[in-house]
């Protein structure tokens, strides 16, 4: 899948054709590379969907090559199918936190579990693995060795042929000695097994796990889809991890999976290693799949041309209408903030010099003053934002504990607000005297 992807969108960029015809023979491209990789067809006609919609109906801000635009789109669109920008959360926020892991038979598992230990452990938490698999013989001693490898403790019992009974035991056991994380490993199912994901739907019940972790096998194919949603129906799926992720797995039934549960991938087996694990970044994962280093580069610059387009609009809008509203203050400071380095760009806002420091080393008090203001904007009633003057000092304390900055901060503000209107005022009045002048 990956070579196919790059070899599409280097075709698409060198290719001679209109844009439009270009698009087609990218999507087209793209289709057969997907479904070659084994992802869904369903899921293949909407990625294309969205896609030729996108590429074909938005405009790229001034300043935009089309094709560049269009990479941007494919990036978004991938990236989104991954599930999107941020980074999944992989620290454990509650303890004891258990993770219970489920699949199919085969799907590496075992693995994973001491894989995930292994992970957490080197984060500093106390881990212990529950061995509940009464299915497959030799499941105990396979993750016992590998416990011993890793230096992670164990819990199984032979005797027990109730699996949820030993989940369960295994719980109380780590949970007693104080443990943070404990990872559960359960049998492998098939979708048809009906009496395996009834014992998983006991087992989740009886444990009652803070996390349901789908372990997916990259190589699945066309199956992941059914696969998934069959465990999600039984168990909702909170994240999944790919195993067998190397150079020769396909990997196409990740994105079935992904799309059947809405759940987010959280770690990838990169190999048979307990070692070889990472945690899954959708915008790295989308640039490697692409195969151009610099996409991610090339989408934050369109995205950085967008947000200064938005900035000169709302600039426009204000000089039009001589006011500024607490609300365009709010969207410029947000512009700004992710726009680059203070020092180049404060000019971008007539008169904010005049209150804010402009010298290089204050440039951070200057980001502590916009993070305040932000937060006594996002403090103020509706009212108070449309009209800013009905604001008193009953209301100003107010506004001050509910943002937990302080009232000089929120006079601050006002008299910045109150400045900028003034001068805008004056910009407008000037202009409408130099319109009854004569043109030269």
């Amino acid at each position: 899948m990956l070579e196919e992807l790059r070899n599409a969108l280097r075709k698409f960029i060198g290719s001679p054709k209109s844009y439009e015809r270009a698009v087609e023979e990218f999507i087209r491209d793209l289709q057969r590379a997907l479904i070659k990789a084994d992802v869904n067809v369903k899921v293949v006609f909407n990625l294309s969907k969205k896609i030729r919609e996108r590429a074909l109906k938005e405009e790229p801000p001034p300043g935009v090559l089309r094709r560049d635009w269009f990479i941007k789109i494919v990036y978004e669109e991938l990236t989104k199918l991954f599930g999107g920008e941020k980074e999944p959360k992989v620290d454990i926020d509650k303890k004891p936190y258990v993770l219970m892991l489920v699949g199919i038979q085969g799907s590496g598992k075992t693995t994973s579990a001491a894989k995930l230990a292994l992970y957490y452990k080197r984060k500093g938490y106390r881990v212990g693995l529950v061995c509940a698999d009464t299915f497959r013989p030799a499941a105990y001693e396979q993750l016992k060795q590998l416990g011993s490898k890793i230096g992670v403790e164990v819990y199984g019992n032979l005797r027990e042929k109730d699996s949820a009974k030993i989940a369960l035991e295994g719980v109380r056991y780590f949970r007693g000695k104080g443990y943070d994380l404990i990872i559960i490993d359960t049998a492998g199912r098939h979708k048809e097994e009906k009496g395996l994901l009834e014992e998983m739907n006991q087992i989740a019940e009886k444990i009652k796990p803070n996390e349901i972790m789908l372990v997916l096998d990259a190589t699945i194919g066309q199956q992941a889809l059914a696969q998934a949603k069959a465990f999600h129906e039984t168990t909702p799926i909170g994240s999944i991890m790919i195993a067998k992720l190397d150079g020769t797995a396909k990997g196409g039934g990740a994105i079935s999976a992904v799309v059947a549960t809405g759940a987010k991938i959280k770690f990838i087996g990169t190999g048979e290693d307990v070692k070889e694990i990472e945690t899954f970044n959708p915008p790295s994962f989308v640039s490697r799949i692409l195969g151009l280093g610099d996409v991610k580069g090339l989408v934050e610059k369109i995205k950085q041309i967008e947000e200064r387009e938005e900035l000169e609009k709302r600039q426009m809008k204000m000089l039009a209408a001589g006011k500024i509203t607490m609300s365009d203050i709010y969207h410029q400071i947000k512009a700004l903030r992710k726009m680059g380095p203070l020092s180049k760009i404060l000019q971008l806002i007539p008169g904010i010099g005049l209150t804010l420091p402009m010298d290089s080393q204050q440039i951070k008090l200057t980001e502590e003053k916009m993070d305040k203001w932000l937060a006594i904007i996002q403090s103020m009633t509706y009212d108070e934002l449309v009209k800013p003057e009905k604001i008193d000092k009953s209301r100003m304390r107010r506004i001050a504990i509910g943002s937990g900055t302080s009232m000089d901060d929120v006079k601050e503000l006002l008299t910045y607000y109150k400045m900028m209107n003034r001068m805008l005022k004056q910009i407008k009045r000037r202009k409408g005297i130099f319109r009854h002048f004569p043109k030269i």
